[in-house]
């Protein structure tokens, strides 16, 4: 398949291209598109056939329901039961952005699209290019993450590119996607409001505008004998080809532990790359050392993250070392896609 790639400013939208890739997907096309958070694979929400198209093409597991794109509040309307006074104050406080909310589906989306449940995750990305995108499509664009399944998620369209030329039917380059980690899901299809996964809208936002809000326990502890209430939090995620393992403890001794580790590592001629810190990056003797940003700026940190992870693939780098990261705030969620992405392989020194 040949894979046409544009570039979009979104500043200054060129509205004929906009409308281009919009008529790919009324057509049950698949077209890749920038979002704030990361790049996603967008199909026909509600054409079964284009979700079908899109678990091929990223060689996703069917059960892993797709998140609707949306472009305006009144669209929620037309897929759901009901719009309940729950996802109407998240609405109100956080839309459009970088947050997914799961509510009972209407009869009009098909189950390829919601992985076979009776609920449907619904975004509306602030994006203006993405925004763009989905009007000129139609309203609803089913989207995961525009990268291979297991992969990380693409946050620029070399990533995309590099997984997705020849599987789908275009690519709309529109520069690097801001925050860099996918959206936070709250499910509001139960009695209590549960957080599925975090993201940028932090587990205390959440709180602050509906009052009790659960966590799904197993996002954090890999010891977990529960099963994720979100069935894609089921697989392996975000992972690199290398072996990624996170050291936690004493700054001081993660960093003399890393660097004993890959001086065993390099003298089995093993390519060691290190997930460093401003405050740290000068301090580590691997092949590869990456500053993820200062610990001071948890923003600049979910930006880096994929990438980073893109780069030692591309550097073929086969043993990686993280330092861990302040689970609070935005940490969360930081933390969460590197915990999927090392398997929960966790090196503990506070014990």
């Amino acid at each position: 398949m040949y894979t046409d790639i544009i570039e979009i400013n979104e500043e200054n939208i060129d509205a004929q291209k906009i409308a281009e890739a919009g008529e790919i997907i009324r057509r049950g096309g698949l077209v890749a598109f920038p979002t704030e958070t990361v790049y996603g694979l967008g199909g026909d929400a509600l054409n079964p056939d284009s979700s079908k198209k899109i678990y091929a093409a990223k060689g996703r597991p069917s059960d892993n329901p797709l998140i609707v794109h949306i472009a305006s509040l009144k669209d929620m309307e037309k897929i759901v039961e009901a719009v309940t006074d729950e996802a109407a104050k998240l609405a109100e406080a956080f839309w459009p952005g970088p947050l997914t909310m799961i509510l009972k589906k209407a009869q009009c989306v098909p189950f390829e699209t919601t992985g076979g449940l009776d609920t449907v995750a619904i975004r509306m990305p602030v994006h203006r290019t993405a925004r763009a995108f989905i009007e000129a499509a139609g309203g609803y664009v089913a989207a995961p993450s525009a990268n291979l399944s297991g992969k990380p998620s693409p946050t620029c369209a070399k990533y995309v590119i590099q997984d997705m030329d020849g599987r789908i039917d275009m690519i709309i380059d529109g520069g690097d996607a801001g925050i860099g980690l996918e959206s936070t899901i709250v499910d509001l299809s139960s009695d209590v409001p549960m957080l599925l996964r975090p993201g940028y809208i932090t587990l205390e936002q959440l709180r602050d505008v509906l009052g009790d809000v659960d966590i799904d326990k197993t996002i954090m502890d890999g010891n977990c004998k529960d099963r994720p209430k979100a069935p894609g939090m089921r697989y392996r995620h975000y992972a690199p080809k290398g072996d990624l393992k996170i050291v936690v403890g004493d700054l001081q001794r993660v960093v003399d532990t890393i660097n004993d580790l890959t001086k065993q590592a390099c003298s089995q001629k093993k390519r060691v790359g290190v997930i460093a810190t401003d405050e740290t990056q000068g301090l580590y003797c691997a092949q590869s050392v990456k500053s993820i940003g200062s610990r001071t700026d948890e923003d600049t940190i979910a930006h880096r993250l994929y990438t980073i992870l893109r780069e030692f693939d591309d550097e073929d780098i086969e043993i990686i070392y993280s330092e861990s990261f302040d689970v609070s705030g935005v940490g969360q969620a930081i933390m969460n896609r590197l915990l999927k992405a090392a398997g929960h392989q966790i090196i503990n020194l506070e014990g």
